[in-house]
């Protein structure tokens, strides 16, 4: 397990470099924090695995890269500063907010952390931090608020990465995998041409097959749905599988229903097409009202006229 848990990072970053630029060198830092782990603490070693958690001394991980995940490099994304989601294999290791800045094609990511745990971070796996020797690794910086924050580098967004983190009271470099996701960022965050859009359909009406992750996984919506296209703006009507969500958010809008009757219907913007779209429903299922995220994928090439 020792070799798999060194070999499968480097195969991944082998893969990686095909579409995004190689793994940026470890550059200076801002903060992190995390709870504690489980486990008995290792005595020190020469043996730079001596310096690395078991996963017997570690909380359950977490699959955080999700099926029909595709890469996103920085050079499909404009220049500016983003908020983004960030999935971490590890309820130890949890990043409370996080603002990816692109330039020139290249990412870096502050992650705002829920804990104080950990005194640094490395963009590999814990024997290659180990192996690195003492100085290696990226140390935390304190927010104003007495939070702590680490600034990395992001080689790629919907992708899992490799991140190592240091324990300040163990001693030892716990593993994790981090995802920037792709779909928390606007659709204005990417290049023309980067995902299709609806300047490429006439003003009309179609039909388009959407797919909905997320959740407990019971919601559903029907498919294909119903597309309108008006001045060159796509709107899809979105029909849940129950009569239970009483309004839709997508960024800081919010959509109420179209029908009173039924199962619960909403017309919505379609910015993009062939890239998950992240949306928040509110359900009165529950004893209060609640909302839950979610993602849609409408998928371009199964565009059609409507009859």
């Amino acid at each position: 397990m020792k070799y798999v848990r060194f070999l499968l990072p480097l195969i991944l970053a082998v893969l990686l470099a095909s579409g995004c630029a190689s793994n940026p060198v470890q550059p200076g830092a801002e903060a992190s924090s995390a709870p504690e782990e489980v486990g008995p603490l290792v005595g020190d070693s020469e043996e730079p695995g001596s310096q690395v958690a078991g996963a017997d001394q570690m909380a359950p991980v977490e699959e955080v890269v999700e099926d029909g995940m595709v890469p996103i490099c920085g050079s499909a994304l404009k220049d500016g500063v983003y908020s983004v989601v960030v999935d971490s294999s590890s309820s130890m290791f949890s990043v409370t907010g996080c603002e990816l800045t692109v330039a020139d094609g290249k990412m870096s990511a502050v992650m705002h952390m829920g804990g104080k745990g950990y005194l640094k971070v490395f963009m590999g796996t814990g024997e290659e931090a180990a192996a690195a020797g003492d100085d290696a690794g990226i140390p935390f910086s304190e927010a104003e608020d007495g939070t702590h924050t680490f600034t990395v580098p992001v080689e790629a967004l919907d992708t899992g990465i490799p991140c190592a983190a240091f324990s300040k009271k163990k001693e030892l470099w716990y593993d994790r995998t981090l995802v920037f996701r792709g779909d928390s960022l606007p659709a204005d965050a990417f290049r023309d041409g980067t995902f299709t859009g609806a300047e490429t359909l006439e003003d009309g009406a179609y039909t388009v097959e959407v797919r909905l992750e997320g959740g407990s996984g019971r919601a559903s919506v029907e498919s294909p749905a119903a597309l309108r296209v008006e001045d060159g703006t796509a709107y899809a009507s979105v029909v849940w599988g129950s009569s239970n969500y009483s309004s839709m958010r997508i960024g800081e809008e919010t959509f109420a229903p179209v029908n009173t009757s039924g199962n619960s219907a909403f017309e919505i913007p379609v910015s993009v097409f062939d890239r998950k779209l992240a949306v928040y429903a509110e359900t009165t299922a529950m004893s209060t009202p609640h909302e839950i995220e979610y993602t849609l994928y409408f998928d371009a090439s199964t565009i059609k006229n409507a009859e």
